[in-house]
């Protein structure tokens, strides 16, 4: 039968249907006579036969029932069939009635014909699922060795993966069971494969696996430290699918599984985007990224492009980024046109061209110099580009009317003791200052640390551990506020979507984290224990560090919106009106081309008086000479 179905599956399901349809018919009166059909009673046996087999075939052909592949038979196609082989008998009832009436006519007979109907129509496509799944699959790999896995967790992820691997045939790998921590679950079966326990009895199994998947996107940071260690101890290889953040679209899959890595210890909860007002914001729109090369920039454009805006500028400083940038424009499928632009921010002959080909609806500014250290070296690079690159974008926004513009800052510019802080508190305050007297609707959204930026913790502790050690941390007590790049994009497009009136929107960044604990995790991570196999060196804070960062100031107040990731400061202090506020900026922006870092300290003590540096600004003398005793 099998065979028959891959040559023909339309022609070979109507035959087993007109089959299963007249078993059914015949069953029926069989039992309403006891197995004994009276002989008046065969004549209309012999005439319904063929109208109700054309009357079900003609119903489930124009269904589309002879297209749908039933190896994969799930419980929609089986409501399907309740549902046609309803409409079918009923209109087969009614054709008797119409032309024959109901006199005379056994009428229990047709309520056992439609028992029989949806139960032997249903069986025969149950079967192919069955065959496929259960039987197809053994004897085609019967001599292949399979990678026995074990997953852990059994919820809604757990399922889908074992089902993939059940219904693929050419599948490499064999669900031995699943581990849970609902200890309720102990002993129950899914898809026919059982739940063995918990994460303390992952030692303690009596089956054999090669290899671990967990199967928990929504685990919290402790939990999956539990996990990873029970893992461990098992020696065996193991990874994990995404985090429900990491999985836009909530697709998971094998081909998603990857090794875990320090995203899965941070436990952040799942981000729920309102979709409908972000793409009312982004669906056919020109869309202006600025440092669209960078960790930030780079994910706004993934995240904007399945908002289908109409045009994509990807604008960034960079060769390289902006060459990797064109080649993925060139394959990309999308109706979106992905304009790769390279220039700065600090050229404003070169963004008014752009401004006036392109004519941006919505402008995402994530252009800016972060690494603190560095630019308390080179605070005039902070100011030109920070300051002075973000009144550039500011005042074109203006000027060519565009709708939203929307700057990404930093938990930094929260009681700024560094240039780098300082300088994003300035473009905050230029931000809410042009939005009073602009058309343009200007908002900044601040947020803390992200995972896995260009320069941060995680990529150097990583290559220090590769290289054997040491992992040097600045101070054992140091902590960060972390979000990761995805979690932090999808936020910005929601903050977006909500701004309206010069707000600066702060996102939910959890509970701050050890810069120390992370840096451990990170080795046991790696497979190491950390003092005994890797070594941890402390260096000492650098220029412009804190201990601790801040999220809000003390003359701002937090008001709540309907997103629990997102909040709004509302400033005490009243707003520098536009003109006042620039001629300072400029004075500071003189100063920068100095390159005198007194200068500029005068210039950001009096645009931001609570600027107090954690450590004096460098002389170009003294800059020249710490690079040397550096070195």
């Amino acid at each position: 039968m099998i065979k028959l179905l891959n040559r023909n599956r339309k022609v070979t399901l109507m035959f087993i249907d007109s089959i299963t349809i007249s078993c059914s018919l015949v069953g029926a009166f069989f039992l309403r006579f006891d197995f004994i059909i009276p002989p008046e009673f065969g004549d209309i046996l012999l005439y319904w036969i063929p109208m109700y087999v054309g009357i079900q075939l003609l119903f489930f052909s124009f269904s589309g029932f002879y297209n749908v592949i039933w190896r994969f038979t799930s419980l929609w196609e089986l409501l399907n069939i309740i549902k046609w082989v309803s409409i079918s008998c009923v209109t087969g009832i009614a054709l008797i009635g119409l032309y024959q009436g109901m006199q005379g006519y056994p009428r229990s007979v047709l309520l056992i014909f439609y028992i029989l109907n949806v139960l032997t129509v249903s069986a025969s496509r149950i079967s192919v699922r069955i065959y496929y799944s259960h039987f197809h699959n053994k004897l085609k790999n019967k001599n292949e060795t399979k990678t026995k896995l074990l997953l852990f967790g059994a919820g809604k992820t757990g399922e889908k993966i074992a089902r993939e691997v059940i219904q693929t045939s050419s599948s490499p790998f064999k669900i031995v069971g699943f581990i849970d921590d609902n200890s309720d679950l102990r002993g129950a079966s899914l898809h026919g494969i059982n739940v063995l326990g918990t994460v303390h009895d992952i030692n303690n199994l009596n089956i054999q696996f090669d290899e671990i998947l967990i199967t928990a996107p929504s685990a919290t940071g402790d939990q999956m430290r539990n996990i990873i260690s029970a893992c461990k101890s098992t020696g065996k290889p193991y990874k994990t699918v995404p985090s429900l953040i990491e999985l836009i679209d909530k697709d998971v899959s094998l081909a998603t599984a990857r090794d875990v890595s320090y995203i899965d210890l941070l436990g952040r909860d799942e981000v729920t985007l309102d979709m409908i007002s972000i793409e009312k914001m982004l669906l056919g729109k020109r869309i202006l990224i600025t440092g669209a090369g960078g960790s930030i920039g780079s994910e706004l454009v993934k995240q904007c492009l399945k908002f289908n805006p109409s045009e994509l500028i990807c604008f960034d400083c960079d060769e390289e980024k902006i060459f990797k940038f064109t080649l993925q424009a060139q394959s990309i499928r999308s109706k979106t046109l992905l304009k790769p632009v390279l220039g700065s921010v600090l050229n404003k002959k070169h963004l008014i061209k752009v401004f006036t080909e392109t004519r941006p609806q919505i402008i995402f500014h994530a252009a800016a110099y972060k690494h603190v250290p560095i630019q308390e070296l080179h605070p005039w690079t902070a100011v030109s580009t920070n300051v002075g690159g973000t009144l550039n974008m500011i005042e074109l926004a203006d000027l060519y009317s565009v709708e939203k513009f929307v700057m990404v800052s930093t938990d930094k510019a929260v009681n700024p003791v560094n240039v780098m802080g300082a300088t994003k508190r300035v473009a905050e305050k230029c931000i809410q200052s042009k939005n009073v007297d602009s058309k343009t609707q200007y908002m900044a959204v601040r947020f803390g640390n992200v995972l896995g930026s260009s320069g941060s913790a995680i990529p150097i502790f990583e290559k220090q551990i590769k290289e054997g050690g040491p992992v040097t941390i600045t101070h054992p007590e140091m902590t960060r506020f972390f979000m990761s790049i995805p979690e932090a994009s999808q936020l910005i497009l929601q903050s977006a979507s909500i701004g309206q009136d010069g707000e600066i929107f702060l996102l939910e960044m959890g509970k701050p984290i050890k810069i120390d604990q992370m840096a451990r995790d990170l080795i046991r991570l790696s497979g190491f224990e950390p003092e005994k196999d890797i070594p941890i060196i402390y260096t000492g804070l650098r220029p412009g560090e804190k201990l601790y960062e801040e999220l809000q100031t003390n003359d701002e107040n937090i008001l709540h919106t309907d997103h629990k990731k997102i909040m709004i400061l509302i400033n005490k202090r009243q707003i520098v009106p536009w003109i006042e506020l620039k001629i300072m900026v400029n004075e500071l922006l003189k100063a920068g081309e100095t390159l005198e870092s007194d200068k500029i300290q005068v210039w950001l003590r009096k645009l931001l008086p609570y600027y107090t540096p954690r450590t004096p600004m460098l002389s170009s003398d003294g800059y020249s000479s710490t690079i040397k005793g550096e070195a």
